[in-house]
């Protein structure tokens, strides 16, 4: 094994231990993976992207989104957003009873534009 290698299990290991997540110790791991890099950088651009949009006034911030459809699934959990620049619409994910529902909206208007189950 390299020194480079050993560095890397051991720093690794290290975010592992003192307790920085898993999110941490994966983007640490993914780091050396090129698909793990690239759809960081993606989801890096689009959320840059939508801050961009949302100062120009062009669209809706993702919390004045949430604000509208949360209280329309009640009884839902919300597990989060996700942004497409290309689209310009957030998606949010939400679980009931097992099943998980994906809401798209235009971050421009605020609509629904698809809802799936």
């Amino acid at each position: 094994m390299t020194n480079s290698r050993i560095l890397f299990a051991a720093m690794a290991s290290a975010l592992l231990l003192t307790g920085l997540g898993a999110g941490t110790a994966s983007a640490v791991v993914a780091e050396g993976t090129s698909e793990g890099t690239l759809a960081q950088d993606q989801n890096r651009d689009d959320q840059g992207e939508a801050r961009r949009e949302m100062r120009a006034g062009n669209q809706l911030s993702l919390r004045e989104i949430e604000r509208r459809i949360l209280p329309q699934m009640r009884g839902s959990e919300y597990l989060g957003p996700s942004y497409d620049s290309t689209a310009r619409a957030y998606r949010l994910k939400f679980i009931r009873e097992g099943r998980v529902t994906y809401i798209d909206v235009d971050a421009r208007s605020g609509r629904i534009i698809n809802r799936s189950n």
